[in-house]
């Protein structure tokens, strides 16, 4: 998704791993922690995943509704829908609520109420929205309704098909849900680009380049069905560079792989991404342009600001954040640098919260993570350092290797030993810890041999007995 010609938000979805968020199951019920108010459901998936008593319809924390352990138990089938992707070690989150997005409504058929999105901030607008649905519901009509921001601009005949369709596909879901047998998948959200088109695309939208003919086709049927006002808007890129060239999309997602952000002015921001929190450092760099040190500290803050509303986008990074800004002075300037975080953020699609300066004088905030991040979708643990991103030294790896030697040939009665290990590693054996190496052989009474393998990673060395 490109803002004022520039990258700001990223998605993938590969037809080999598609994404689960709205995919409904016939669970089974595997353990009930009643400690943790939680349940695991095997729904299929890899790993079992993870239901809380929050978002169990008979639980609750209120007074008088029933603990999870009297609702739940082992071996119980129940209709769940994925609401969080499984993230790193952990399941998907589940909730038996469920609920089906269409274009303008969320359609919520075990409730009552109707809501409103909280983008439409304007109380006479919610209400006049409110009771518009009210009125275009059939009699009879069960289940409850979100109206998101995209109704402002709906039509009535939108909002009635947009009923008719959700309608139809929950009697699909329940009907299928008799049927299917356990652990099996019932209902599957739509794929990425037609979800684009129902929940991405808006009345700001310019253009919705697709430059697949078989794609292009699909969402023109799609469009024609579900989102009419779609159709001017989509168009077939047919161009000799391919569409990411184009826009320079290929080299935005090299950066956002990348620890370190160049800002314009000379400045510079690290990101550093935890299984808890990521932590965002901001630092002037080269960047001397502003009057004085307090004027050159805050100009490099509000432009770190804006780009690191959009770096939390297009990497998709969620959770805590803790943002480190330069040292301000004055109260105005650091309000001022907030204030434009919070103006930037307010953009994001993703639910953010921004909780201020803490007395150490950090920002934290959050930002809703429903998928993986870009970095784990992409990337994977390097083989060498296994994600640590740090690698021992080849002098210490000798010192291990000195150290397992010496094991080797007490537990073992071996004619020789042989090492082989990186040639980095080999050249200091050779060199710089040849004498070491002179002594042990000398202390085992043993000949040890040495083997360069240039397949092997730096900490990488094994230990053949001869």
């Amino acid at each position: 998704m490109m803002e004022n010609g520039v990258v700001q938000e990223l998605q993938i979805e590969r037809s080999s791993s598609l994404g689960l968020v709205g995919n409904v199951y016939r669970g089974v019920i595997c353990r009930v922690l009643p400690g943790m108010q939680s349940a695991f459901v095997e729904v299929g998936l890899q790993r079992a995943a993870f239901l809380h008593a929050g978002d169990v319809i008979e639980c609750g924390v209120s007074e008088g509704q029933r603990p999870i352990q009297e609702v739940l138990h082992e071996g119980q089938s129940v209709m769940v829908q994925v609401i969080k992707e499984p993230i790193g070690t952990k399941g998907a989150r589940l909730t038996t609520q469920i609920s089906i997005a269409g274009r303008f409504l969320v359609y919520l058929p075990q409730q009552d109420h109707i809501g409103v999105s909280q983008r439409i901030e304007l109380e006479t607008e919610r209400e006049s929205l409110k009771a518009r649905l009210l009125g275009l519901l059939p009699e009879q009509h069960k289940g409850g309704y979100i109206i998101r921001t995209m109704s402002e601009t709906a039509t009535d005949d939108e909002l009635r098909a947009d009923i008719d369709y959700l309608t139809k596909t929950w009697k699909h879901i329940q009907e299928k849900s008799v049927t299917v047998p356990e652990r099996t998948l019932i209902f599957q959200d739509l794929n990425l680009p037609m979800r684009v088109l129902r929940d991405v695309m808006c009345e700001n939208t310019e253009v919705v380049r697709v430059d697949s003919s078989e794609t292009y086709q699909k969402l023109i049927d799609f469009a024609n069905l579900y989102a009419i006002t779609a159709l001017d808007k989509l168009a077939h890129y047919q161009g000799e560079r391919p569409l990411f060239d184009l826009y320079n999309i290929e080299q935005e997602i090299e950066k956002a792989m990348s620890r370190k952000v160049e800002l314009k002015s000379g400045g510079y921001l690290i990101f550093d991404q935890t299984e808890a929190l990521t932590t965002v450092d901001v630092n002037t760099g080269s960047f001397v342009s502003g009057k004085n040190l307090s004027d050159t500290i805050f100009k490099t803050n509000l432009e770190a600001a804006q780009s690191i509303a959009r770096q939390l986008r297009l990497r998709n990074l969620g959770g805590i954040i803790i943002i480190d800004f330069i040292d301000m002075d004055e109260d105005t300037q650091r309000e001022a640098v907030l204030e434009e975080l919070k103006k930037e953020v307010a953009r994001d699609r993703a639910r953010t919260g921004v909780n201020g300066f803490t007395p150490l004088g950090l920002v934290e905030m959050t930002r809703k993570r429903t998928r993986e991040s870009l970095a784990h979708i992409l990337c994977e643990p390097c083989s060498c350092c296994q994600g640590r991103g740090e690698l021992k030294t080849a002098q210490t790896v000798c010192y291990e290797i000195l150290r397992e030697l010496l094991r080797e040939a007490r537990q073992f009665n071996a004619r020789e030993l042989r090492v082989l290990a990186a040639p980095k590693v080999i050249d200091m054996l050779s060199d710089e810890e040849s004498q070491s190496l002179a002594n042990l052989s000398d202390f085992i009474a043993k000949p040890i041999s040495l083997q360069v393998e240039t397949s092997y990673g730096q900490e990488s060395f094994d230990i053949i007995l001869m």
